[in-house]
């Protein structure tokens, strides 16, 4: 969209590609990622969410990306605010996932918080319903 900062550009753009191919690959986002970045999410890696854990780096952000594909199955991921200010953007989105385990869907307003430099993004931090993700990876009783 003309007059946004550019980082929300990149953004759309990334969220677009993410969403419209399911998920399938994380090269959008780790071309827009610096070598020195930091990943954050709010399960910490508990539970059956240990792609979640603290990753720090470009690799260990790879890994957090195959480890989400590999458990969860992207239905739906939905930006519905970006709100910038400085070297900081906020997303604001509505997703679901399917454990594939379970073939429970998890679906939660979530919000990302990134900060970049030189373009590219160095903090990315994720916060979801946890509660309604950890009870979609439990098998019915």
């Amino acid at each position: 969209m003309s007059g946004e900062p550019e980082h929300v550009t990149k953004l759309r753009a990334v969220y677009a590609h993410w969403n419209d191919t399911k998920g399938a690959s994380a090269e959008a986002w780790l071309d827009l990622m610096a070598d020195d970045v930091a990943m954050r999410s709010l399960p910490d890696g508990n539970h059956e969410m240990s792609f979640t854990k603290g990753r720090d780096g470009k690799a260990q952000a790879a890994a957090y990306f195959a480890g989400l594909v590999e458990d969860w199955e992207l239905i739906h991921f939905t930006p519905a605010e970006f709100i910038a200010s400085g070297d900081r953007v906020v997303v604001l989105s509505r997703v679901a996932f399917r454990f594939r385990k379970t073939g429970k869907v998890a679906e939660s307003p979530k919000a990302d918080v990134f900060r970049f430099r030189d373009g590219l993004i160095v903090e990315c931090a994720e916060f979801f319903d946890t509660a309604g993700a950890f009870a979609a990876t439990r098998p019915d009783a």
